[in-house]
């Protein structure tokens, strides 16, 4: 069953260009991933520093395998998170 992730982010304004580099940086790493079928990452409209990222996997394994990529943890734990005020996250399984 496909597995989808919506993460919302948000960083200061000063740390948005680095935030959204980033972003696209993991988002060409996890496209090559064998579990995932859609890594999208938008820019929220009038809000400066607001992310939402749109992701979706062939089930709960190739997230979870996601999660133990080194990119993940270069990427987004290391570089991304320490930059954010703000992160939710929804999971869900496709019905």
């Amino acid at each position: 069953m496909a597995y989808t992730v919506v993460a919302q982010y948000r960083c200061a304004a000063d740390h948005e260009a680095t935030v959204r580099d980033a972003l696209l940086r993991v988002r060409e790493y996890t496209r090559g991933e064998p579990g995932n079928e859609v890594y999208e990452v938008h820019a929220v409209a009038d809000e400066a520093g607001g992310f939402l990222l749109y992701e979706r996997y062939t089930d709960r394994a190739g997230f979870e395998a996601h999660k133990v990529a080194e990119h993940f943890k270069e990427i987004i734990v290391e570089t991304v998170w320490p930059l954010l005020t703000d992160r939710t996250v929804t999971f869900a399984e496709v019905i």
